[in-house]
């Protein structure tokens, strides 16, 4: 009985990266298209929000998304939420409508097909290199500029011990905030570990939650109030997945 449930996790984990590749070789076409030029990023966006649809149904996710607050078409804002499994970038990209980029680790960009569009479209960054996180900030401004949101998981990567409910967070997420203005979203996914983390044999089709919390304001705050607002925003979606877990 256990040998066919981890030939199962086996088929289940292969689908998930079939999924991630066939919308894309059969979007191809539009999606070169809509990349050529920075004006057609929306289009992009839209594109891209189908792909997280077919992945998450197509694996057996059904989501449900609370907002306490909802975003003003148009606005830039700076998107966080914590990072525990593949299917948070899916997520992600079907919370938010507003389009955005996300700043993430190169080495996403090494995945087959799908790296070819990740690496130009998002920020890229070597979390080993100063000069690469400071070009992070001139990229990010760029794209803020052109009425863009980023989105960045600002744990810095996902927890090696599957038991940390939300790691510490890096300053670069709200460092851009303050400099630029914009309000934070906070949300918080309380299902995507249990549902598909990045252990392998692991997880199951069902429910996957998103909660849009408040947003944050960055009005007035200057650079060295950066700490607080981080350690205030973390606060905010660390009790949200608490009472998630205490349901």
């Amino acid at each position: 009985m256990k040998a066919i449930k981890y030939f199962f996790w086996i088929l289940w984990r292969v689908w998930f990266y079939i999924l991630m590749g066939v919308p894309i070789i059969v979007l191809s076409p539009l999606l070169i298209l809509s990349i050529l030029s920075t004006k057609t990023y929306p289009q992009f966006f839209f594109l891209a929000r189908i792909w997280a649809k077919v992945i998450l149904l197509g694996m057996g996710f059904y989501y449900k998304i609370d907002r306490e607050q909802e975003m003003e078409k148009g606005k830039s804002y700076m998107l966080v939420a914590n990072h525990t499994s593949m299917a948070d970038i899916m997520m992600m990209l079907i919370v938010s409508k507003n389009p955005f980029v996300f700043v993430g680790k190169k080495e996403l960009a090494t995945i087959p097909i799908f790296g070819f569009f990740y690496k130009r479209t998002s920020i890229l960054v070597d979390r080993n290199s100063p000069k690469s996180r400071q070009e992070v900030f001139v990229r990010a401004q760029k794209r803020l500029n052109e009425g863009l949101s980023i989105c960045i998981f600002p744990e810095g990567g996902v927890p090696d011990d599957e038991s940390v409910v939300l790691d510490e967070f890096k300053d670069g997420a709200f460092r851009l905030a303050i400099e630029h203005q914009i309000p934070i979203v906070p949300m918080a996914f309380p299902d995507n570990k249990r549902r598909f983390s990045y252990t392998f044999f692991s997880g199951s089709p069902g429910l996957m939650r998103a909660k849009v919390l408040p947003f944050v304001t960055t009005k007035g705050l200057k650079l060295e109030d950066r700490k607080g607002l981080k350690d205030n925003v973390r606060q905010t979606i660390y009790s949200s997945l608490l009472q998630y877990l205490k349901k």
